[in-house]
C-alpha cells in the first residue's frame, strides 16, 4: 500500500506529515501504522489502513504503567501474524494523566495525543466547583486545550439562573471556554462540533454528566449506551467502561472514557499554576518571595481576600491542590520529602514557641 493511500486512510484519525515522519524508521521494517482505538486486558484495536486489527501489548508493556499502551497512542504493528503485535508506539505529544488509587506512586494514561480536554459537567445536580479545578489542572497538565461543557442545561429552570451558573465556572476557569449544551434539545451542540471538529478530543466527567449522550449528539447516532441518572444524587453507572477512539463525522476524533469517581493529581504543579492564574499573579506581588499567605505581612494575595477581589474559596482550593500535588511528588522525589519535612518540623516549632508565649503571657 502506498504511503499517499495510507495518509488518506488514517488522516481522519488524525495522520499527518510529522506523524508520517516519526513512522519512517518503522516503514523501513515493513510495519503497519495505526492509531489504538480500544485497549482492553493487554490487547488493542488498531485502525490502519487495512482496517481495524486485534494485536497483542505484550512487547509495549514494562513494569512502568506510564508507559503502557493507551487509547489515542500511534502504533507500529506487525503486518501479519496470530497473534499479531504491537511492537512500540509513537513519541506522545501529550497524555491525560491521573493518579491511581492505590497507595503506590504511579501515574495512569486515559488518553494520548489529544488537543482538546472536554470536561462535561452536569447542571442536574449542584456545581461542584473544586471538582472542576481538578479536572482542568490535569488538563492543563497534558498539554491539551481544556473546554467546560456544562450539560443538561434544559434542566435548568430560567435564564437568569443559567447565567449565574456559567459566571460561577468561568470564574473557577479563567482562560477556558464554557459551553452550555442540551443534547435532549438539541441545543449549543454546533459550537461544540466546531470547537471538536479540529482534532483530537477526549471526554471526561463524572458517572451522570451526559458524556454518553453528549458523545452520541457529537457523533449522530446511537453509539454509545446511555443509562439514567439516580433521582436521589444525580449520579449514573458507568455506562462507559472502556476508553473508545471514534472518528466524528464533521472532522475531529473524539476519546469517550468511563466516568472518573476520583480524579487525583499527577505531578500537576504547571496545570495548578495554570487552573489558579490569578493567585500566582498575586504572588509575584508578595513582600517575601517565599510567602505562605497564610499571616505574613504585605502578602498581596490575603489583600486580594480582604478586599473581595479573590474569593477565599479559589485560595483553600488552591491550597488543597498544592498540598495534594506535593505529597504525590515526595513519593519518589527524595529531595522534595526533605523540604516537606523539613517546612513541617520549622511550623511545628513556631507552633510551640506562639503557645509557650502565650502560657508566659508574654508579647
Amino acid at each position: 500500500m502506498t504511503s499517499t493511500s495510507v495518509f488518506s486512510a488514517l488522516a481522519p484519525y488524525g495522520w499527518d506529515a510529522d506523524w508520517a515522519d516519526a513512522f519512517t524508521p518503522y516503514d523501513t521494517e515493513g510495519l503497519l501504522p495505526g492509531r489504538v482505538v480500544r485497549v482492553d486486558r493487554g490487547q488493542c484495536d488498531v485502525i490502519t489502513a487495512d482496517g481495524v486489527l486485534r494485536a497483542d501489548t505484550a512487547f509495549v508493556t514494562p513494569h512502568d504503567p506510564m508507559r503502557v499502551v493507551c487509547t489515542g497512542d500511534w502504533v507500529a504493528v506487525e503486518p501479519g501474524g496470530n497473534p499479531r503485535y504491537v511492537r512500540t508506539y509513537l513519541p506522545r505529544r501529550t497524555a491525560f494523566v491521573r493518579s491511581t488509587s492505590s497507595q503506590r506512586s504511579e501515574g495512569q494514561i486515559l488518553a494520548a495525543n489529544v488537543d482538546h480536554a472536554v470536561v462535561a459537567v452536569s447542571l442536574a445536580v449542584e456545581l461542584d466547583l473544586g471538582r472542576i479545578e481538578r479536572f482542568l489542572a490535569l488538563a492543563w497538565e497534558s498539554g491539551a486545550q481544556p473546554v467546560v461543557v456544562l450539560t443538561k442545561a434544559d434542566l435548568v429552570p430560567d435564564a437568569v439562573t443559567l447565567s449565574h451558573l456559567v459566571e460561577d465556572v468561568e470564574t473557577t476557569a479563567p482562560g477556558v471556554p464554557v459551553l452550555t449544551v442540551s443534547a435532549h434539545l438539541d441545543e449549543g451542540l454546533d459550537v461544540l462540533t466546531a470547537v471538536v471538529g479540529g482534532g483530537t478530543s477526549v471526554l471526561l466527567g463524572q458517572s451522570g454528566a451526559g458524556k454518553s449522550t453528549l458523545a452520541n449528539a457529537l457523533l449522530g447516532a446511537d453509539v454509545m449506551d446511555v443509562q439514567a441518572t439516580r433521582d436521589v444524587d444525580g449520579k449514573g453507572r458507568h455506562t462507559t467502561t472502556t476508553r473508545n477512539l471514534l472518528a466524528l463525522p464533521g472532522g475531529g476524533v473524539l476519546i469517550d472514557t468511563p466516568g472518573l469517581r476520583g480524579v487525583g493529581l499527577w505531578d500537576a504543579e504547571s496545570g495548578v499554576g495554570q487552573v489558579f492564574a490569578e493567585i500566582e499573579e498575586l504572588a509575584g506581588q508578595c513582600r517575601f518571595h517565599d510567602c505562605a499567605h497564610e499571616s505574613e505581612p504585605g502578602c498581596a494575595v490575603l489583600a486580594a481576600i480582604d478586599s473581595g477581589e479573590l474569593p477565599e474559596r479559589r485560595l483553600d482550593s488552591y491550597r488543597k491542590l498544592i498540598r495534594e500535588n506535593q505529597r504525590i511528588v515526595a513519593k519518589t522525589d527524595a529531595r522534595l520529602r526533605a523540604e516537606i519535612r523539613r517546612d513541617w518540623k520549622r511550623k511545628h516549632a513556631e507552633g510551640r514557641a506562639a503557645m509557650e508565649v502565650k502560657r508566659n503571657g508574654r508579647l
